[in-house]
């Protein structure tokens, strides 16, 4: 019996606009899923990841968000933006969470992902978003937007927590705007047949 290799398909990614978008229509009340949602942008987390953390894995010395445990359970830091530690420090002052940076209903344990989603799912619906998405496209986006950006793909890597390269380099077929910003050679062949004047 032969197995037939699952097709690879390139993962959709918002635009920095629909990303504002999205993140100005979080759902309240409150910052919670504004935070939320700004966590796994800007740090590039999994929903999981970002559902999980906790109140002193914000490092605002130095500038560092540790991801606890991520998939394969490992560990990792991740940039801490000004903007978003001014954000974080917003939501902090209105909800005094405690262990739990997003706490669920009873505080004791974790928002679920569940929640999580649902929630993504209504910003993107108030923000029309007519992509089809998930909080993940945040992490795909974050990572494209980097390498647009001009960030180093292995930088990327470690962010992102890919043990191989490979897993990473799927962002090289999405970043549009590195792929427009390279001349064709036939662009050079042209210039050059033209010559100077």
């Amino acid at each position: 019996m032969r197995y037939q290799r699952a097709a690879k398909k390139i993962p959709v990614v918002l635009s920095a606009e629909e990303v504002s978008r999205i993140l100005e229509a979080a759902p309240g009340p409150g910052l919670r899923y504004r935070a939320a949602f700004s966590v796994a942008y800007g740090g590039g987390l999994r929903a999981s990841e970002v559902t999980h953390l906790k109140v002193g894995d914000i490092d605002s010395d130095r500038m560092l968000v540790r991801v606890d445990q991520g998939k394969g359970r490992k560990d990792r830091h991740v940039m801490l933006s000004p903007s978003l530690l001014g954000l974080l420090r917003d939501y902090y002052r209105e909800a005094r969470p405690r262990g739990w940076m997003f706490p669920g209903r009873n505080r004791i344990d974790p928002i679920s992902t569940r929640q999580f989603n649902r929630a993504f799912g209504v910003a993107c619906d108030f923000a029309e978003i007519k992509k089809k998405v998930s909080p993940h496209t945040l992490r795909h986006s974050f990572a494209t937007h980097l390498l647009e950006g001009g960030t180093d793909i292995r930088v990327i890597q470690v962010l992102l927590g890919h043990a191989k390269l490979e897993t990473t380099t799927i962002y090289t077929k999405v970043a549009t705007r590195t792929i427009q910003d390279v001349t064709s050679p036939l662009d050079l062949l042209v210039s050059r047949e033209a010559g100077p004047g």
